[in-house]
């Protein structure tokens, strides 16, 4: 199957005849994404969320158990005894972002937010799940509950812990602000770009800042080095390949009048295509090193939990456009355009199973920030959308195997 670029839509809203979450629903999961908007936990210290979790599938009468990969949750639907299992994810985890949205249920957690939509996945799931209980299926469904995508490293986790032994498939979908509310992205092959963090220590000689020429600034270097990266992409990367050198923390110096001797630099390297990658981290290597020989000190480079692409296969991207076409139409269906330089652990399962990751369009205004952002916030007309849509593609599942009753 081809996934052409359609056009995106032009209401805003998922057609009503579509909709296929009650009002009661819909206002059932808001209140959970508020309630966890509320009260946000940071990468494998999401105790109270993944008890609140349980709590909610306890009341749809769902048994799970907890403590996968330290916080992560499975629970499973459907006959013990099913030819297939289909697994659905939702990831859990908050930022160490301090809030600036103004909003009645803004994080009460300071310097802790969900600026990146996973409270609203965990309420999709969690209506998936009410939607899903009382279907008479002929496959097994496993929720995950995910720990740590934002630290990078929770899908692996739960892969080792064996939440994903015996799935045929899995799915999973990314609430994003750059598309209309009803839509729904489905793309095959490369989505999410390689992710590589980065550690760079320069340890020179501290000193008075008055004699620097009996020290080695490691400040002096840094700056230098940092503003050299970036002509890595500048000057020796392809042009028509996406990627991106971002310094996101510079550590370095005590007080005005010392010159610091060790300098801190953390970052990242997002690319799309394997050979820029490689080039990219050559490039990084080489650089480093040359900037310890011209400023006469000790560098160290560590790469810290990179993360693979999200590469969608065709036959499960085919399964989880027919199953968004179902749900919010066809004109809504669209493609995401390039692919995102935003890094995703979701890559990991697509490593060892079929599976497709989406897009779910929750436009909400100008006024509100971006992913990532002290002001980022979505639409709550997303989640019925996202609900109905992890129900669809366990039905479209079963149906091209031939096993919807």
């Amino acid at each position: 199957m081809t996934v052409t670029i359609l056009p995106k839509p032009t209401s805003g809203q998922l057609p009503k005849k579509q909709m296929t979450c009650k009002p009661e629903l819909f206002s059932w999961m808001r209140d959970i994404r508020q309630h966890l908007h509320q009260h946000p936990e940071l990468s494998f210290c999401e105790f109270k969320t993944a008890a609140y979790i349980q709590e909610k599938l306890a009341d749809l009468g769902i048994d799970s158990r907890g403590g996968v990969a330290g916080t992560g949750i499975l629970a499973e639907i459907g006959p013990t005894d099913a030819a297939y299992t289909v697994g659905l994810r939702a990831d859990m985890d908050a930022l160490p972002i301090s809030e600036n949205t103004g909003l009645p249920f803004a994080s009460t957690n300071r310097g802790c937010m969900h600026a990146c939509g996973h409270d609203g996945h965990v309420a999709m799931l969690l209506g998936a799940a009410s939607l899903l209980r009382d279907m008479n299926l002929s496959c097994r469904i496993r929720l995950l509950f995910q720990p740590a995508e934002e630290k990078g490293n929770g899908a692996l986790q739960m892969i080792e812990a064996g939440a994903i032994d015996g799935l045929a498939a899995i799915f999973s979908g990314h609430i994003d602000t750059h598309y209309a509310t009803g839509a729904i992205t489905v793309n095959e092959g490369i989505i999410c770009a390689f992710a590589d963090p980065f550690i760079i220590k320069l340890h020179g000689k501290s000193g008075h800042a008055a004699r620097p020429h009996e020290t080695k600034d490691a400040i002096v270097a840094a700056a230098s080095l940092i503003s050299a990266l970036q002509s890595l992409v500048a000057r020796e990367i392809d042009p028509n390949h996406s990627a991106v050198l971002s310094i996101g923390q510079i550590h370095a110096g005590e007080i005005h009048n010392v010159i610091a001797d060790e300098a801190i630099i953390e970052g990242t390297i997002r690319c799309t295509h394997p050979e820029t990658r490689q080039r990219m981290l050559a490039g990084l290597e080489r650089m480093v090193r040359a900037n310890a020989s011209l400023y006469d000190l000790l560098s160290e480079l560590e790469f810290t939990d990179s993360l693979p692409a999200v590469i969608n296969p065709k036959t499960s991207t085919s399964t989880a456009y027919d199953a968004a076409v179902n749900v919010a139409g066809e004109r809504n269906v669209i493609s995401q355009g390039p692919s995102s330089l935003g890094g995703e652990d979701f890559a990991f399962y697509l490593q060892k199973t079929e599976g497709c990751m989406v897009r779910f369009g929750a436009q909400l205004s100008d006024k509100t920030g971006p992913a990532h952002s002290s002001t980022f916030d979505f639409d709550d007309g997303v989640l019925p959308i996202g609900a109905a849509w992890y129900a669809q593609v366990v039905l479209q599942f079963c149906k091209e195997k031939g096993i919807l009753q």
